[in-house]
């Protein structure tokens, strides 16, 4: 179409919507404010009121666009509809002029930049008949975002026969103003492709969706929805599109376009939509007719284009004998001064009934949750990943040194190994010997007794209830172990067999131990190490310290092992200084064992004695007793003047051995968690910053390329780290822009 400074009388007088001088100057100056935060690319992060042109391709789309702004789009190889175009509409009594724009919100790798870079394409235009060369231009320049624009600017005006990009997210930017021009600003996006054909590309197809979705899923969004007649609706994908990011239609505006294609007879199903009874819109949909490709051809200026739109509205049936209520949705006018009081409307419910304060705080929101996200990252790689690597590796020794020592929680290594050293001190414990001082025949009618003297040291669930050794199978083990000795006497092997029967018995528990304090140590280092070491590099620092620490543990726990065996073999030989709790323990278990059998042999004897001192003649022996000279004779004393039992000699046995169990046992069960804490839990923390050193190599003469290399951002995280930073750059430009208009 070409383009004269004529215009319809509708604009000439006045205005529409943010052109209407009745409204507020306020609202006029909202509009330039949205225009400008748009500048900064921050509706990518904020959602700003805007107007999107979309449509299937062939839809009439362009030319809507035409007759909205009063210029010619290039038409030439459908480059117009490859990148978006904005339209920045502004009244102004000064001459007409446009000024064409690149704004680029991608780098040439596709990835987002952090404010907007715009770049005027061009000297300011006067002559509408040099946009459309000037839009064919700017257009080649965003496809090819790694030439330079002055190459196209200055260049033959021809289209190239491979692009750079088939489609980019990048737009050519119109900021258009002067007499006649309604104050309007929308977004023409590329139109929706159905098939590429056999020289396109399919992933084209999802890739002008995606473009299109990224601006209509946003609330503040209107959706200018552009269906051709001459199409089945049902087919035509933008209207699919649009429903399901506004399934309400309350922010599209519906726009039927090439009613003069429409098939005879099919006329009615048309204007359905017009009167609101099929897909309605809170909206509306509107209709309108542009000028044929053959009008386009014959160069029909942009005011008898509108004077032959309003011709075929008053005369062709059935749009000319629509109620006059009806009559409002037709023409380019109405619909042009419709979409100006929309947005009007839009920017006045965001920035004034919602207040700029509320704006400010919503970019203030976005401005700290960035800067949040950008702290909770990693820090960047140092410049000196030398000192970084050294550094890390201290802090992490510190914090090994400060859990092997101690920490106050219920968690820590100190706490846990406790807990296990608890239940290996049961485990021995159950090993003692069972004795019992009546015959096996005897064990169904004989209830045995716990000592009561081991109650403060033990718990009835800490002896063995199997296993037992009745007092004529010691017996007849020490009269087979006699050899040359004299009567009364007995090998002192037969004692060292049952002490070495029980002490075989605790190797396992030993080992399981050590075991149990090992996997709880690899465990607690694992935390440790992903700690200080999971968000360094792309971990390979961590991969490695976990592997040399697991290493440096496995060591530890081969010697710690070792003198758990040294300390076994030391318990094969029986051997004691502790003589005093040897012989009490002794005098102990063998009354113990004693009275036992008095029960069982002498159980009225033994009855007497413990009912004393109810019982008259036990009372009336102790008096006696005391008045002959023998003090301190107690009744259980009384028992010693029983028959001599024959199994005397077996009792002595008896409590030798489990006396010697009380001592041998107390020992290790200390010994043994002792060597463990020195050997592998301290023995870990003794020179680990020396052995992660020297494994590293950090000291060497390699030692700086190798911090560098175990210092290396993952590009995934340098990615991340980059996006935010921009958004943030973004939002911060938008903010200063934002409070300067405040």
């Amino acid at each position: 179409m070409s383009n004269t400074a004529s215009s319809m009388s509708d604009f000439d007088e006045g205005g529409v919507g943010l052109a209407n001088p009745d409204l507020s100057g306020r609202r006029r100056v909202l509009l330039d404010l949205i225009n400008r935060l748009h500048s900064t690319g921050a509706q990518v992060d904020i959602d700003l009121p805007q107007i999107a042109v979309i449509g299937s391709q062939s839809a009439g789309k362009s030319s809507l666009i035409e007759s909205i702004s009063g210029i010619t789009l290039p038409r030439a190889a459908g480059t117009c509809t490859r990148c978006p175009t904005e339209c920045r509409l502004a009244h102004s009594i000064d001459c007409w002029k446009c000024i064409v724009s690149l704004r680029f919100i991608k780098d040439p790798n596709g990835q987002l930049l952090g404010t907007a870079r715009n770049e005027q394409f061009g000297d300011i235009i006067y002559d509408k008949e040099d946009v459309e060369e000037r839009l064919r231009r700017a257009q080649r320049a965003i496809l090819n975002p790694k030439r330079r624009p002055s190459e196209f600017l200055d260049g033959e005006d021809e289209d190239l026969i491979d692009n750079q990009l088939s489609f980019s997210a990048n737009f050519v930017s119109l900021q258009i103003s002067g007499p006649g021009v309604a104050d309007l600003s929308f977004c023409d996006l590329p139109g929706l492709i159905a098939s590429t054909g056999s020289a396109g590309n399919d992933s084209d197809i999802n890739l002008v969706k995606s473009l299109v979705e990224s601006y209509i899923c946003k609330p503040s969004c209107l959706i200018l929805l552009t269906v051709a007649c001459e199409t089945d609706f049902e087919n035509q994908g933008a209207h699919h599109l649009a429903k399901t990011h506004d399934p309400f239609g309350k922010r599209t505006i519906g726009v039927l376009t090439k009613p003069d294609r429409i098939p005879s007879g099919e006329e009615s199903a048309w204007v359905a939509f017009i009167r609101g009874e099929k897909e309605a819109l809170d909206n509306n949909w509107y209709c309108v007719k542009q000028p044929s490709s053959t009008d386009i051809k014959n160069g029909i200026t942009w005011s008898e284009a509108r004077q032959r739109e309003n011709d075929f509205f008053s005369t062709v049936d059935p749009w000319a004998s629509l109620d006059s209520v009806y009559q409002r949705y037709l023409r380019t006018s109405n619909l042009v001064e419709r979409l100006s009081h929309i947005l009007s409307d839009l920017i006045s419910k965001r920035l004034v009934v919602y207040s700029l304060p509320d704006i400010r705080s919503e970019m203030e929101r976005a401005i700290e949750k960035t800067l949040h996200q950008i702290y909770a990252m990693p820090k960047p790689p140092s410049q000196n990943p030398l000192q970084e690597v050294s550094s890390l590796l201290s802090e992490f020794t510190r914090d090994v040194s400060t859990h092997v020592e101690g920490v106050s929680d219920e968690e820590g290594i100190i706490q846990r190994v406790r807990l296990a050293q608890e239940q290996f001190k049961v485990a021995i414990r159950r090993t003692a010997p069972a004795f019992r001082p009546f015959s096996k025949a005897q064990a169904g009618s004989c209830a045995w007794k716990r000592p009561s003297f081991l109650s403060s040291e033990e718990s009835p669930t800490d002896t063995q209830e199997s296993d037992f050794i009745y007092v004529e199978d010691v017996h007849a083990r020490a009269l087979h172990a006699r050899t040359r000795e004299l009567p009364g006497n007995f090998p002192f092997v037969v004692k060292q067999a049952y002490i070495s029967r029980f002490v075989a018995h605790w190797h396992m528990p030993a080992k399981a131990l050590c075991r149990e304090v090992y996997a709880l140590l690899g465990r607690e280092l694992d935390q440790i190490v992903t700690k200080h070491f999971g968000s360094f590099g792309q971990r390979l620092l961590e991969q490695k310290v976990r592997l040399y620490i697991h290493e440096c543990l496995k060591l530890h726990l081969e010697a710690t092992e070792a003198k758990i065996d040294w300390l076994v073999k030391l318990e094969d030989r029986p051997y004691t200084l502790n003589t005093h709790y040897l012989g009490d323990y002794k005098h102990k278990f063998l009354n113990h064992y004693k009275t036992q059998r008095q029960q069982t042999a002498h159980s009225s004897v033994a009855t007497a004695l413990a009912s004393k001192p109810t019982n008259e003649d036990v009372s009336a022996i102790l008096a006696c007793c005391t008045r002959i000279g023998i003090s301190g004779v107690k009744a259980v004393d009384l028992g010693a003047l029983l028959p001599h039992d024959e199994m005397e000699h077996a009792l002595e046995i008896m409590a030798d051995v489990r006396a010697y169990f009380q001592v041998a046992y107390k020992r290790y069960i200390d010994n043994v968690p002792l060597a463990i804490d020195y050997d592998l839990v301290q023995g870990l923390d003794r020179g680990l910053l020396v052995t992660l050193y020297e494994r590293l190599g950090i000291h060497g003469a390699k030692g700086q390329e190798i911090c560098k290399e175990l210092a290396q951002e993952s590009p995934q995280m340098a990615d991340r780290r980059e996006e935010l930073t921009k958004k943030l750059e973004r939002l911060q430009t938008a903010y200063q822009e934002l409070m300067q208009s405040s």
